[in-house]
């Protein structure tokens, strides 16, 4: 094991916030014994580039300081490799983190645990959501929390356009917004190359974690190491029951709902005109996408 282990910093963190929020974690792991790298970068695609140099350099681990964003780089690096992955969760979401039972917004708890976990071998094997776009190259975009499209990437669209509130109340001002042209989408879902299902559907998620926007437990029984997405397919609400539906997504009880439905799959194909798709909170662009469940695809150190 390399006594080396990379902090994988937000490069777009403004005046070096994500190097401050990393040094307590950094501090706790020179305490442990271990030598500490950081990466960060001009911008996500330079980042990225100079983690997978750590990676293929053999890097003891990465581990990523930030939200779900951070996460989801990190994995475009990790994914099939033996290096693990640690997170240090000081997002504004962090479901990934709340998934997997990871310290939230505690770098120095964090770090330690990371550390720990190190040394002693702590590590799961989880699997990973391996997304590609229709004409797409086939190597994809690997994601780790839920993959959605419908009304939630609609709201996602216009909450990254919006400039404030910050955090989960973006996405219910988004929400509130979206409501006024509401309306059904017609889907054509495909499940592991099964008959293609036609329905309309208010939104489609594909859950390899639980939760996504910060808690919202879309996909609440999904298991991150059980070789299969659970979709959550919610059908054609009237605004009334969306609005009556929606808070019961925090608890995760919206699933016994009549108009939800609940698939498992190894691989679901996705097709919806007028809809995008978002994976781990980050745009994949417009349907149709294909997604497949890849098992033990990344190495992540447990508590």
């Amino acid at each position: 094991m390399s006594a080396e282990i990379t902090l994988f910093v937000n490069p777009t963190a403004g005046r070096g916030r994500g190097a401050r929020v990393a040094q307590p974690a950094a501090s706790a792991l020179r305490a442990a014994g271990f030598c500490v790298r950081t990466v960060s970068g001009a911008d996500a695609g330079d980042a990225l580039a100079q983690l997978r140099t750590a990676v293929r350099e053999g890097t003891g681990a990465v581990l990523a300081v930030g939200g779900d964003g951070m996460v989801s780089l990190a994995l475009q690096a990790l994914a099939g490799t033996l290096v693990p992955l640690g997170v240090i969760a000081v997002g504004t979401g962090n479901d990934f983190a709340r998934a997997m039972g990871l310290p939230v917004r505690d770098p120095e708890q964090a770090g330690r645990l990371a550390g720990e976990a190190l040394k002693e071998g702590r590590i799961r094997e989880i699997d990973l959501g391996r997304v590609d776009r229709a004409g797409g190259t086939g190597s994809g975009t690997w994601c780790g929390t839920v993959l959605c499209s419908g009304f939630d990437s609609r709201v996602n669209d216009r909450g990254n356009r919006m400039r404030l509130p910050a955090g989960r109340f973006t996405y219910d001002l988004a929400m509130i917004a979206e409501l006024a042209a509401f309306r059904p989408f017609p889907y054509r879902i495909t499940l592991d190359d099964g008959p293609v299902i036609e329905t309309e559907a208010t939104l489609v998620a594909v859950g390899n974690g639980s939760s996504y926007g910060g808690g919202m437990r879309i996909c609440a029984d999904a298991v991150p190491d059980d070789g299969l997405f659970d979709i959550t397919v919610v059908g054609d609400c009237t605004r009334a029951t969306l609005l009556r539906v929606f808070p019961r997504v925090y608890r995760g009880t919206h699933l016994s709902h009549p108009k939800v439905t609940v698939h498992r799959a190894r691989k679901v194909t996705l097709e919806a005109a007028g809809s995008t798709a978002y994976a781990d909170g980050e745009p994949m662009g417009p349907l149709p996408v294909t997604a497949e469940c890849v098992p033990a695809a990344l190495r992540l150190l447990m508590p």
